[in-house]
């Protein structure tokens, strides 16, 4: 690895140089980052996933930076104008924008005014100018002449570096309202007359006004003092004289301003981008990683009015059993016995109603009907259907349920997700979910890129069961891609379960690097070795085996035993290959074997009266779940079809910068109401001990702006239940 290369990422991330080193040849042997983050800590001394993808982003960086030089080093070459100084200075080049510099005089241009003024013979006359000599000529030949000197002037890589950062530093971005394009709910009023620093422009303010340039609502430019940068520019250049003047200028307004312009503000997108996309990879960590029911039977219920209520049932490991359909607001007497018949029969433990139209009062009928049953003990949970459309529509969802409407496959997709939110979820486009801020606005291969990397973090932090997994989730395992998952589950269909990992290597195409990556993250409960069922890897049983035997134990009796896994001495065990914190990782593992990293479930509490916004009022407290967390505040569900919003400014007592340091996706939170806008389907809410005085908090409101909470945007098609049936799940 280049040293030079290494020590620029030194700089980038604060990480040391072996460290960088270590990362980088690890990368180049093929390993993958949960790989490298949990089970080779002792080569990159015990970096945590965050800094490995760091250092992974600034290689690949400077890998492009890499090529982009060689290609310019090649196009000045075959010019012929690739000089000793200019090949020095290209390769001491370690940032994109500088190394575009660089090139700006020897890229292939456009017939410039410059280029005509040439051909004219005029560029003597430039050079005169320019080196402060006498010279003549009549005034067309003097303009021809600053054209030459004006493109000289903008081509000058310290000149454009200059102006691109004066741009950057010191220019206010300026918007205002297109007359000729409506505002459909005056989204944009606040940006109608609006300027700020762009240095200190917020993400998600930046993002908004250029959603309003996009949509032809908001006109947005940089402006900046242009006196002072003239003056530099002449101080640069070192030149002086009315006719170099004039040049300057020209160089500043026509060719150097438009263009860094567009530099600043795409850099500035670039960091918008990022920090919505950070947004973004947060809420769906929470969501992904949210405390799951577990092996308990669901009966599933997907509202819907006109076309009725999609119900699906499944047992303790998310199979599919049944179906049917019920319609409990045009006739809640069968509803209710379909209701009856299957808890009666079928037992489920929970009852999992989305939260789409018609879900509350859903879940109220349903709720009515336990409780005329005396069966409080079975929960009913109100479950977020976001992106169950896109799933019920997908290719994963036909191959799973082929002969299902896709409506049915809505109603498994809910239950799921309350079994187990993150094997469900993997199944769906991260974007589709819904807790993104500016999703579509943002760069969507870089959101891409983030976003599967948070779910291939979370699916490897969490561990996966090797004989219940679904190909989406096994594709997400370390090592293992869409390939080798679809072989993964052909295999177990043909052979049967899983005895053991070693079982793996028995998989067509399924070699040693992908068997190394891969094995640690499975799991096998009930395997004949008790390490198959934990995060020890393979490579560490003979290691478990020696602790056992100093123990004076079987391996079998020190797996789960936590009094005798606490008697391991892991300095004992220290060596070339393995240190310390990989031992102190094994016996954590030996004490609590294979265990799940979420919290416990806690069933969300909403008021039974509060279902529609017409049933909140000003002063409210009502308890909610946090759904999408945003630079602006935190949306939350309160149990009504829209979601309210904590401005940030409400989130705390004390002051919050960032609504992330308080609150997160998931999390249950008491909220106060602070304002109701019903027209606009808008509910304000306060997280703070104490009320704010009303023009406080109605300003808060104003700011952050609300939304109401787009559910996914499920529509129920017919169902193939075949309308209400006397016998439910018929043949079960």
């Amino acid at each position: 690895m280049n040293p030079i290369v290494i020590q620029h990422i030194v700089a980038e991330t604060g990480i040391t140089a072996p460290q960088v080193s270590a990362v980088a040849k690890l990368f180049a042997e093929g390993n993958t980052v949960p790989f490298i983050a949990r089970y080779r800590k002792e080569a990159h001394g015990n970096l945590d996933e965050v800094q490995i993808l760091k250092i992974q982003e600034r290689l690949a960086y400077h890998n492009e930076l890499e090529e982009r030089r060689a290609a310019i080093l090649k196009s000045i070459d075959e010019q012929g104008k690739l000089t000793d100084e200019l090949r020095a200075k290209i390769e001491a080049c370690h940032q994109k924008s500088a190394l575009e510099d660089l090139y700006q005089p020897y890229k292939p241009k456009r017939r410039t005014r410059a280029q005509i003024a040439k051909e004219k013979g005029l560029e003597p006359l430039a050079d005169q100018i320019w080196n402060g000599e006498p010279f003549g000529g009549s005034e067309e030949d003097l303009a021809g002449a600053r054209d030459i000197l004006a493109e000289r002037i903008a081509d000058d890589a310290d000149v454009r570096g200059y102006v691109r950062q004066a741009f950057a530093r010191n220019s206010v971005l300026k918007s205002e309202k297109m007359s000729s394009k409506p505002d459909e709910g005056a989204k944009f009023e606040q940006y109608y007359d609006y300027e700020e620093r762009l240095a200190d422009m917020p993400s998600h303010r930046f993002l908004a006004i250029r959603r309003g340039q996009t949509e032809g609502v908001l006109y947005a430019h940089l402006v900046v003092d242009k006196a002072p940068v003239l003056n530099r520019i002449a101080e640069i250049i070192g030149r002086d004289g009315e006719q170099v003047e004039l040049a300057i200028e020209d160089a500043y307004k026509r060719l150097l301003a438009p263009s860094c312009e567009i530099d600043v503000m795409v850099e500035k997108k670039g960091e918008a981008d990022k920090a919505a996309v950070e947004v973004f990879a947060e809420n769906l960590r929470h969501l992904l990683l949210a405390a799951p029911l577990g092996e308990k039977r669901v009966l599933a219920i997907d509202p819907g009015i006109r076309t009725g209520c999609k119900v699906a049932l499944m047992d303790a490991t998310g199979k599919f059993i049944g179906n049917s359909v019920i319609y409990p607001m045009q006739k809640p007497e069968e509803a209710a016995y379909v209701i009856r018949i299957v808890v009666e029969k079928q037992h489920p433990e929970a009852i999992a109603v989305g939260n789409g139209t018609a879900g509350r009062e859903t879940e109220a009928f349903v709720r009515k009907t336990l409780k005329e049953m005396g069966r409080g003990d079975v929960m009913v949970v109100s479950v977020s259907e976001a992106g169950a459309s896109v799933y019920s529509a997908s290719a994963i969802a036909r191959e799973e349920f082929p002969d299902l409407d896709l409506t049915v496959r809505g109603a498994i997709s809910i239950g799921r997700r309350l079994q187990d939110p993150l094997a469900e979820l993997v199944k769906i486009d991260p974007k589709s979910i819904g807790v993104g801020q500016y999703q579509h606005d943002v760069m969507q291969t870089l959101l891409g890129t983030k976003l599967d990397d948070v779910v291939v973090s979370c699916v490897n932090g969490v561990g996966v069961e090797l004989n219940t997994a679904s190909a989406p989730l096994l594709e997400r395992v370390s090592g293992i891609g869409p390939t080798l998952a679809k072989n993964i589950v052909k295999w177990r269909n043909e052979n049967g379960a899983f005895r053991s990992r070693s079982d793996l290597k028995k998989v067509t195409g399924l070699g040693p690097k992908a068997f190394e990556q891969s094995a640690g993250f499975l799991r096998i409960r009930g395997a004949a070795n008790p390490l198959d069922a934990s995060a020890v890897h393979p490579e560490r049983y003979a290691l478990v085996e020696r602790m056992a035997s100093d123990l004076g134990v079987a391996v079998k009796e020190l797996v789960g035993n936590a009094a005798l896994a606490k008697q391991v001495d892991v300095k004992k065990y220290v060596s070339a290959e393995v240190g310390e914190p990989t031992l102190k990782d094994i016996v954590a593992e030996l004490v609590k074997p294979g265990r799940d990293p979420r919290a416990v479930f806690e069933r969300p509490a909403f008021r039974e009266d509060v279902t529609k916004i017409e049933d909140v009022k000003e002063g409210m407290e009502l308890e909610g779940v946090v759904t999408n967390v945003t630079a602006f505040g935190a949306f939350v569900d309160i149990g009504i079809h829209q979601d309210g919003l904590v401005h940030v400014s409400e989130i705390s007592d004390h002051f919050v910068k960032d609504p992330a340091e308080v609150v997160k996706a998931g999390d249950k939170i008491k909220v106060r109401v602070i304002g109701v806008d019903k027209a606009r389907n808008r509910v304000s809410l306060s997280a703070r001990s104490k009320p704010k005085p009303a023009a406080a908090a109605g300003a808060a409101h104003a700011a952050g702006g609300s939304r109401p909470q787009n559910r996914g945007g499920y529509v129920s098609g017919p169902s193939s239940g075949g309308g209400f049936s006397c016998n439910p799940f018929a043949g079960l």
